[in-house]
């Protein structure tokens, strides 16, 4: 049994990216779907969508990767768990690795960037760290 499906989603991410993969699969839910939305507006990914696999929807992402061959998303971390939530208030939303990397969160306007939070004002749950 899986306790903390999203941070299953980042832990394919993360290592689809290391192994050079085009793409992973993951199972879908609206907040995994809702999570790489907000990556795919910011650019660490290519491309999404969810397709059915045996009667089950499966969410497709296609990783991008640099002119170099390195996968854009340095690093990912998974913030906010199911045993320890982390809520922050709309000025006290952390800069990632100064400003290059990004926090996905989850707010009462669904979720989105730090920096979409900062400019509608809302805090909320964070989810992600992205760089």
């Amino acid at each position: 049994m899986m306790t903390d499906p999203v941070a299953d989603m980042l832990t394919r991410i993360r290592n689809a990216g290391r192994a050079g993969h085009s793409e992973t699969s993951c199972p879908s839910s609206r907040t995994k779907l809702a999570i790489a939305r907000v990556l795919k507006d910011e650019g660490f990914i290519d491309d999404l969508w969810v397709e059915a696999v045996g009667g089950k929807p499966q969410l497709r992402i296609k990783l991008r990767y640099g002119s170099e061959g390195r996968s854009l998303i340095d690093g990912i971390r998974r913030v906010s768990r199911p045993s320890c939530r982390v809520y922050v208030k709309a000025a006290a939303i952390p800069k990632v690795r100064n400003g290059l990397g990004i926090s996905v969160l989850s707010t009462n306007k669904g979720v989105m960037s730090d920096r979409g939070a900062r400019d509608q004002r809302v805090g909320g749950e964070i989810l992600c760290e992205v760089w």
